[in-house]
């Protein structure tokens, strides 16, 4: 490793030599910090918190959604074999069957292996456009402004990808990161300057821009032909009672083996990724919490009021817990430390919105079953302004004591 870092600097120092194209240095220290220690670190009192710092904080959230991704690539392939089963379709054609083939993996759905290739087949070229598409978009800017990649964008992408549905086309997920990077970042400085949280933006951008390759019933399960319902289309039109009579059960939604976005499906897999970002004090419990408890609230007063007419009136809280992105939300989206309240009495404030919006939006508006992607960014828009409020009044408040 000390040969690894001695030839990247003499690598830097020859290209930079003469004064000339000093600004793509940017690409030389990423490289530099991505396998070893920041250039610049804190040693010494009194600003050490712990010793972590941001790229081990952006390696941790990465590792920490990896159980969404492989619960995710399975639920995939299990949909799209169980459909392709019910169609009878023996086998797929053509490239991607080729892979499966080359891999041993068929189209059985009683099959991990089979599942789970088939997933990954459709998940990782739309993770390697985000990536790629939008490391692009990262070292123009680090370039143009000289300073370093950060490794937010690490997270950025992998979130992005597993908000998207299995079939979208891979020129729209280019775009979709494209627009998440450049103005819902970069514009406003780059990272630690963005108000909204880029994964979320550039998903908002492909449901306004192109909402029939990211919503409706036919593009959450990767087979041609076929067209389902997710759970929450389901409830909009007839509440618990129409999940169950398809044939979903409440454990189904929990584990992940429903209709959905990739990442999105498994409730377990979120809670997973919860507890370690609980562990390592990435994420913050209160934001958590708060918007657990402006779920629950809003749900139950919902409950309380009941509707002839809308049977999104009567779901319990345990359901909105486990259907859509809610939980994936709360646990990745939710939690951005840039984009969410900083003050602790604004991250309660902050979280219990998100809760309250959510509910809102999945049973007053049907035009949007799912809700929780616009509830995170009304959030955010508002999250500077809830600490803004926070402040003021702690700073009345020392004012009166000194009175």
């Amino acid at each position: 490793m000390k040969r690894l870092r001695n030839f990247l600097d003499r690598q830097e120092h020859h290209f930079l030599r003469g004064g000339r194209f000093e600004k793509f240095g940017a690409l030389f220290e990423m490289v530099d910090t991505f396998l070893f220690s920041p250039s610049a670190v804190t040693s010494s009192a009194p600003h050490v918190r712990d010793a972590i710092d941001l790229k081990r904080v952006m390696i941790f959230v990465w590792i920490a959604v990896l159980p969404c991704a492989f619960a995710g690539m399975f639920n995939v392939g299990y949909q799209a074999n169980t459909a392709m089963a019910g169609m009878g379709m023996e086998q797929l054609s053509g490239l991607r069957a080729d892979l499966l083939a080359a891999l041993g993996a068929g189209n059985d759905a009683g099959s991990a292996w089979d599942n789970l290739v088939l997933g990954a087949s459709y998940w990782l070229p739309i993770y390697l456009v985000t990536f790629i598409v939008g490391g692009i978009w990262e070292a123009v800017f680090a370039i143009i402004r000289g300073h370093e990649i950060n490794e937010g964008f690490f997270v950025t992408s992998i979130l992005f990808s597993l908000t998207l549905p299995p079939t979208i086309p891979l020129w729209q997920v280019a775009l979709g990161i494209s627009f998440g990077i450049v103005i819902g970042k970069e514009v406003f400085g780059g990272t630690g300057k963005n108000f909204l949280n880029p994964a979320l933006t550039g998903r908002a951008f492909l449901f306004f821009a192109y909402p029939a390759q990211i919503s409706g019933n036919a593009v959450w399960t990767a087979a041609d032909g076929y067209s389902g319902a997710t759970p929450l289309t389901l409830a909009a039109e007839g509440g618990v009672d129409a999940i169950q009579a398809a044939g979903i059960e409440w454990s189904h939604a929990f584990f992940g083996a429903i209709p959905g976005s990739i990442g999105e499906t498994s409730a377990l897999a979120c809670v997973m990724g919860a507890v370690m970002l609980l562990y390592t004090r990435i994420a913050s419990w209160r934001i958590m919490l708060g918007v657990l408890l402006g779920m629950v609230a809003t749900s139950w007063m919902f409950n309380l009021a009941g509707s002839a007419t809308n049977p999104m009136y009567a779901m319990p809280w345990y359901w909105h817990l486990v259907l859509g992105g809610y939980l994936f939300g709360l646990v990745y989206m939710a939690t951005d430390p840039v984009s969410a309240a900083m003050t602790n009495t604004g991250k309660w404030i902050y979280g219990a919105l998100i809760g309250l919006m959510v509910v809102l939006i999945r049973v007053i508006n049907p035009a949007f079953p799912e809700g929780m992607m616009l509830a995170v960014l009304f959030g955010n828009l508002f999250a500077p302004v809830i600490d803004w409020f926070v402040v003021q009044a702690n700073i009345r408040r020392r004012a009166q004591r000194n009175v």
